[in-house]
């Protein structure tokens, strides 16, 4: 495959990069220092745009209009039922806007048109009207207490918010934090990842457009170091959260805990199992191996990243898997044609190098893949990896990239105690025609979310987060809008009351 030069991309898009400003109470402006930074073609390693580059005084701008807006403005005080409309109106307005959202995505990140407009963009859109049929049903509960009392909870917003989000789904992780603090009547500050801004920024003017009123929504492109410290560290920052790596999870959680004790919703990286039993019907579990591992590049946080396989189907199925992979199409992600797009940057694209070249030093059968592709852009071929030990490198740390690790196992005993053995606990699931098999396995994993003859299936009404060090608290659904209230009780006398 011969990469792309930096003239290809649609035909005829009609398109260009329109904000590359801070957005902050209502308004795109500069920088206070004036700085920029450049954000980059994943399929060439050329300049698309200069952005403005946000810091820790661009963020204390945000926060005060932020502040302003939550303490003085109509949007906490709206009823849910008017904050709903306006959310509704939003999501209208993304689906208007689709062609263009889904263009700048692959632009700035890489992945494929059609999954940036057909997963990621309608994902977004449902997580956007899903959270706005929230806002006017949030209740609390009454309570019968020992005594002449009544008691009651209410569910009341933190005030102003902060979201640091990741570049591998740039517009749904935005909309899976925007839209669940605005539902619950907070205001936001939100960073997002600096190798893919140019959406966030899109968004914001669509929130504006819909009717957010000025300072609810601010976005601050930047660097983690600044920006995103700056925003973990806030005293005036109420809540945070934030979609990353463990690593950089750590840190968030420091600095809210050395600030104002902030609380946090992390959803950090993983290690998932993927089990192939040997009853399973084996094309099947080709398929759902294929997804698992390589859909988004690979840069995938639930990514099935360990692939276990029963040892007595485990030549039949690494020799399918392997054909399967060869075929996969890798090019420009404009293409109708191509599965697999570039890397997000060149960081990125060498570190999944530096952990191929590591499987091969540790012994193990690089069976497929293994190479860049060309000499520009971030391309990798689809890598396959047979006979990998538990206690690898390619087994236990996060690749994030385009490289399936295939173990052997014996026995289902052994199975669990071997998937669970590592730090995360994102994802995990299980192949098998046997129910009692994958009940007993849904159980025994250790992980926030277990599929079964499944993978990457998502819904707006289920919960999702991770176990051990792949997060604390759950996005998603009301679960994920409760994560940005808080709960109080309050109690007053019966007076005379003829019944208690």
């Amino acid at each position: 495959m011969a990469p792309p030069s930096s003239k290809d991309g649609p035909a005829n898009p009609g398109f260009s990069v329109k904000y590359t400003k801070l957005f902050i109470n209502g308004e795109f402006v500069d920088a206070i220092s004036g700085k920029t930074f450049e954000t980059l073609d994943p399929r060439t390693g050329e300049t698309l745009a200069s952005v403005a580059e946000g810091d820790a005084a661009d963020v204390e701008k945000a926060v005060v209009a932020a502040r302003k807006a939550f303490e003085e403005g109509p949007w906490p005080r709206l009823s849910g039922y008017e904050r709903g409309r306006i959310l509704f109106k939003f999501a209208d307005l993304m689906e208007q806007n689709m062609d263009e959202l889904a263009y700048l995505e692959t632009l700035d990140n890489g992945k494929p048109l059609f999954v940036a407009k057909y997963a990621d963009l309608v994902s977004g859109i449902k997580c956007v009207r899903a959270a706005a049929g929230w806002a006017d049903k949030i209740s609390g509960q009454t309570f019968k207490m020992d005594g002449p009392y009544q008691g009651m909870s209410v569910y009341e917003p933190y005030g102003v918010t902060g979201a640091i989000i990741p570049w591998n789904f740039p517009i749904l992780m935005f909309l899976l934090k925007v839209a669940p603090s605005l539902v619950a009547g907070n205001t936001i500050i939100v960073k997002p990842a600096e190798q893919t801004p140019l959406t966030a920024l899109y968004l914001a003017a669509l929130v504006k457009q819909a009717g957010v009123p000025d300072g609810v929504l601010n976005v601050v492109p930047g660097f983690g170091p600044t920006a995103g410290a700056a925003i973990a560290g806030h005293m005036d920052i109420n809540k945070v959260s934030f979609t990353g790596s463990t690593e950089v999870g750590r840190l968030i959680m420091e600095a809210a805990a050395k600030s104002n004790l902030k609380p946090v919703t992390l959803e950090l990286g993983g290690k998932s199992p993927l089990v192939i039993c040997e009853d399973a019907d084996l094309d099947a579990a080709v398929d759902i191996a294929n997804v698992a591992l390589f859909f988004n590049m690979g840069q995938c946080c639930t990514a099935g990243s360990r692939i276990f396989v029963q040892e007595s189907i485990y030549d039949a199925f690494v020799k399918k898997a392997v054909e399967k992979a060869k075929k996969r199409v890798v090019g420009d992600p404009f293409k109708a044609e191509v599965e697999q797009g570039p890397q997000v940057d060149e960081t990125q694209f060498k570190k999944i190098l530096e952990y191929i070249e590591s499987g091969k030093a540790e012994g193990a059968q690089l069976l497929t893949g293994g190479n860049p592709v060309g000499n520009k852009g971030y391309f990798i071929e689809p890598t396959i990896f047979g006979d990998v030990k538990d206690d690898m490198k390619i087994a236990r740390e996060e690749i994030f990239g385009p490289v399936m690790s295939v173990l052997k196992f014996k026995t289902l005993d052994e199975l669990v105690k071997r998937a669970n053995n590592t730090m995360y606990g994102l994802a995990a699931a299980v192949v098998t025609k046997d129910i009692d098999v994958a009940n007993r396995l849904a159980r025994s994993f250790r992980a926030g979310t277990v599929w079964i003859n499944c993978y990457h299936v998502y819904d707006q009404s289920l919960p999702f987060g991770g176990y051990k060090m792949s997060g604390i608290g759950r996005e998603y659904g009301l679960h994920g809008i409760l994560a940005h209230m808080q709960l109080k009780a309050i109690i007053t006398p019966l007076k005379d009351s003829p019944w208690l």
